[in-house]
């Protein structure tokens, strides 16, 4: 199950995911934005990383204007590894090294083909572990001793 936000900027990519989703048949919760009527960043990632950290959802995809304030706050979530990504390799790697479990786009950045691939090997792409799991693990640790 995939945990879907946005804020009003990223609204429309949200609902290009959406559609994306359904084609492919994979399983989603909509945490909103529901419209583009204005709405704050911080409050979206919120809702939609408690998502994954509690469990409901494995990973989650978040919008807004650039991806980088929405990634911002989805960090401050305990347990969030979230990445900006606007690039394939990015978006391939940082599931395969940092075993991200929030994707984090930019609707005012990139289009929306674009972004259905980068969804798409972000979903797809699993984490290599091995010499990576180690620096997960201080990640993980860092955050702990904040």
């Amino acid at each position: 199950m995939i945990a879907l936000g946005s804020d009003h900027a990223g609204f429309p990519l949200k609902e290009a995911i959406k559609k994306y989703l359904e084609s492919e048949n994979i399983e989603y919760i909509d945490c909103g934005a529901y419209n583009t009527d204005s709405c704050d960043y911080p409050i979206q990632a919120e809702k939609t990383c408690l998502k994954v950290v509690g469990g409901e959802c494995d990973k989650a995809v978040l919008c807004c204007g650039t991806g980088i304030g929405i990634s911002m706050a989805a960090n401050k979530v305990k347990g969030i590894r979230a990445a900006c990504c606007s690039d394939y390799f990015s978006a391939k790697y940082t599931r395969m090294h940092n075993n991200a479990n929030v994707l984090c786009l930019g609707a005012r950045v990139i289009g929306e083909g674009a972004a259905i691939e980068l969804v798409k090997v972000f979903l797809n792409t699993e984490f290599e572990g091995g010499r990576h799991q180690r620096r997960v693990d201080q990640l993980t640790e860092l955050e702990n001793r904040q």
